[in-house]
């Protein structure tokens, strides 16, 4: 396993993580069931999240957050914004 950065990657969502990256979340976007659904699956606000690997065409994605993976299709990983810089500290 890659060693990860001490600090987090300066990225907007999930989906624009690179492999051994690693954010915060901010908020779970989505709407209705999709929403809910990332929810259930452990995706809150304050979750660390790091992007493990990507599939050979860059879809799903497979991140690791609160010591399991989950693998994510794109789309959905870009409603899951991270904190700013600002934030951080």
């Amino acid at each position: 396993m890659k060693e990860q950065p001490n600090s987090p990657a300066r990225r907007e969502n999930i989906a624009q993580l690179q492999p051994g990256e690693w954010g915060i979340v901010d908020t779970v976007g989505g709407e209705g069931a999709l929403h809910r659904h990332l929810l259930d699956m452990g995706i809150t606000p304050g979750v660390k999240v790091t992007l493990q690997k990507t599939a050979p065409m860059g879809d799903p994605l497979e991140i690791h957050l609160r010591g399991y993976a989950l693998t994510l299709r794109r789309d959905d990983a870009a409603k899951i914004t991270l904190r700013g810089e600002a934030e951080e500290k």
